[in-house]
């Protein structure tokens, strides 16, 4: 009926004539880190439908080549977009974004929104002007951190560390286990032993995963050391591309989990407490 769609927002890209209000938000990651973002998203737009997708079966991503990442993310990301018609795409994973976003967004016709090491805000808040970055070992590596950092930092020093344990102890602490204080010691320790790491004072959280696990960063680095993300960003800009749009639901907010076996009984329960009541596997 006419008034289920709307116009889709001009520049958008989309391919559709007009949205369903219905149409969800798909949120996209790894695994549970873009939980972060999508806990901003709730608060910008309570009444949008949301689509969670985790690929935990191609987890981690910061082990992989940029070519695998590159192919598994446009690839899954088209059959989603396929499958579940939405209205915007937010790839809430700093690897996935900082590898894949340009080429998702060439061949999806949705708009996309991704997620970048938040260099920016840690240049404008550093007061000593060393900044720490802990990403995968995939995203501090790329050159888009670079650029990143020569447009945004280039009168700072900012030393990176590829943190992979962070994001299993992110996800056993999504699981309700306990996290492992050696990892969270570990990656504080590896910024902290580099030339000039005495005095950091800011620390980028360049995985959606990492917010997960700030309490623990925050007792490992101590107080002076302040923590930034990206994740209120992103979902400004969600709001931003989406803004006029009406929303209605047909069915509960679920989560998408890649790969085979039933989802633990943990997950759920705590994915329930972000307001995804169905869970099921892609």
């Amino acid at each position: 009926m006419a008034s289920d769609t709307m116009n889709a927002p001009r520049g958008a890209g989309t391919a559709f004539a007009a949205i369903a209000r219905w149409a969800p938000i798909l949120v996209f990651d790894s695994g549970v880190g873009g939980l972060t973002v999508l806990e901003e998203v709730r608060k910008a737009l309570p009444d949008a439908p949301i689509i969670y997708a985790a690929d935990t079966a191609g987890l981690p991503y910061g082990t992989k080549t940029e070519a695998q990442i590159a192919a598994r993310v446009a690839g899954l990301l088209g059959r989603m977009t396929e499958r579940f018609r939405p209205r915007l795409v937010c790839i809430a994973c700093n690897t996935a974004s900082t590898i894949a976003l340009g080429m998702v967004r060439e061949v999806l016709e949705v708009p996309i929104v991704g997620t970048v090491p938040a260099i920016k805000p840690a240049a404008a808040m550093t007061r000593t002007g060393v900044i720490g970055l802990l990403g995968t070992e995939a995203t501090v590596r790329q050159a888009y951190v670079d650029r990143l950092e020569h447009e945004f930092a280039a009168d700072k020093r900012l030393l990176r560390h590829g943190a992979p344990g962070l994001v299993e102890a992110a996800e056993a602490k999504l699981r309700g286990e306990t996290v492992d204080p050696a990892i969270i010691e570990h990656a504080a320790n590896a910024l902290r032993s580099q030339p000039g790491g005495e005095l950091i004072d800011t620390v980028v959280l360049a995985c959606t995963h990492f917010p997960l696990v700030e309490e623990e960063l925050a007792r490992a680095f101590g107080p002076d050391v302040r923590f930034v993300h990206g994740a209120q960003g992103i979902a400004r800009q969600v709001a931003r591309l989406t803004a006029g749009q009406e929303y209605a639901r047909q069915a509960p907010d679920r989560a998408l989990f890649t790969g085979a076996g039933d989802v633990p009984d943990a997950y759920r329960t705590k994915l329930a407490q972000y307001g995804l009541l169905e869970v099921q596997r892609f």
